[in-house]
């Protein structure tokens, strides 16, 4: 029977650790399991209180300091050994009696990554679930990928795509978008969720903005992560033609007599056109630089499920 790691960030939730385990473990009494808890920087006894459970399941990884959610998360996935990996928050709003139906979703389907969605969620109205419906709405515009509720933790990977995903910065609100830009095949399914008990809340009203300045760079994987240069050549080329129309309209002036020295105008079109130059010469460097980022790593420009048949197959 496959293996399920779950992968649980924390930040000051001593209160919240000894009932998530038992829930957990309640969850998976049919299953070989872990629980690979990374601890992000705590300053209360979040860690103290989860190796004083000397429980046979729990994997602690102690971060230096507060890195934040998203390399919290990936260092969790890449301590993580099981065949399906589990992530979800530890403050008791997601629930872990989800967990075996998300699992048995994903065999049965063959999916690489079953998503929560909180059906009735136990959140506050106007700071957390209308900006949460705004952000999704917005992210299922930009990156045209159809996730109902990128803010739900609750999440089942086959292993081998949670740690292909390249996590860093504060891109795990766009783990299942960059699990879908890796080729994941992807389900969505209804979760509970509960109102939380211990502890305070480490989101507020704040993040909204931060995910709108993040969906610039989704939107910039989505159209032109293996092909930079079709973004900044066109637009290279399009400064460059306004600035030379500009200099050839001023080339005619002086042909025809006319002064054109001191011209606002006449610096506009030189600007442009030197712009235009230094965009173009970045994109080729962006291009040479993602060629060099496949070549040398030996990564292939894409991802394949299985091969069925033939040689390789025996």
């Amino acid at each position: 029977m496959e293996k399920i790691s779950v992968v649980v960030t924390v930040f000051n939730e001593e209160d919240n650790i000894r009932p998530l385990v038992e829930q957990i473990t309640a969850a998976l009494t049919d299953y070989p399991f872990e629980i690979v808890y990374v601890d992000d920087g705590s300053t209360d006894n979040t860690v103290q209180v989860i190796k004083s459970m000397n429980n046979p399941h729990l994997k602690l990884v102690e971060l230096k300091k507060n890195f934040g959610q998203c390399p919290a998360l990936k260092a969790g996935i890449d301590y993580a050994t099981g065949d399906f990996i589990v992530t979800m928050d530890g403050d008791l709003q997601n629930d872990p009696s989800d967990i075996p139906m998300m699992v048995e979703r994903a065999k049965e389907g063959d999916f690489d990554l079953v998503a929560g969605i909180r059906e009735k969620r136990k959140d506050g109205f106007i700071l957390r679930k209308l900006p949460s419906k705004l952000a999704n709405w917005l992210i299922r515009r930009v990156t045209k990928v159809d996730i109902k509720d990128n803010g739900c933790a609750l999440k089942v990977f086959r292993a081998d795509m949670a740690k292909s995903i390249p996590l860093y910065g504060e891109l795990h609100r766009f783990i299942s978008v960059l699990a879908h830009y890796e080729g994941a095949k992807i389900d969505q399914v209804n979760v509970k969720h509960h109102a939380r008990i211990h502890g305070q809340s480490k989101y507020g009203l704040s993040r909204t903005f931060r995910v709108l300045s993040d969906l610039i760079l989704m939107l910039f994987f989505r159209k032109y992560m293996q092909k930079p240069m079709h973004f900044f050549g066109t637009f290279g080329i399009l400064t460059g033609m306004a600035g030379g129309a500009i200099l050839f309209y001023f080339f005619i002036l002086k042909l025809m007599g006319e002064n054109i020295w001191g011209r606002p105008l006449l610096l506009l079109g030189i600007i442009l056109l030197f712009i235009g130059f230094q965009i173009i010469t970045l994109g080729l460097l962006l291009d040479y630089q993602m060629r060099t980022y496949y070549e040398s790593q030996h990564k292939a420009p894409y991802k394949v499920r299985r091969v069925t048949g033939g040689e390789e197959a025996n």
